[in-house]
């Protein structure tokens, strides 16, 4: 059980560095730092988009437009964290039991 338990908190941290590499690169782009001419970068921007992006989508339809400002990664993050928090002080000691 306790591998099961692992398994799941590694997928919620490694999506969490997925959202993360997805914001630097996304502000990299936006500033001319790294260009999406690049093949390795644009690949690698277009799997962290398919990655993202469902997660994303619903949150951006909730939240109101604010002039280009885009908090929806800042939501999720915090949403993964309260799912981790949760899964781990509620449904592991029942695991356990």
């Amino acid at each position: 059980m306790s591998a099961l338990v692992y398994l799941i908190n590694a997928v919620i941290d490694i999506y969490t560095w997925f959202l993360i590499v997805w914001v630097i690169l996304s502000w990299l782009v936006a500033f001319n730092v790294v260009n999406t001419y690049n093949h390795f970068i644009a690949m690698v921007m277009d799997f962290l988009h398919r990655i993202t992006e469902p997660a994303l989508r619903p949150i951006r339809r909730m939240i109101p437009d604010l002039g280009g400002i885009d908090i929806s990664p800042l939501i999720l993050l915090l949403l993964l964290q309260v799912i981790q928090i949760f899964f781990n002080d509620t449904i592991v000691p029942i695991l356990y039991r």
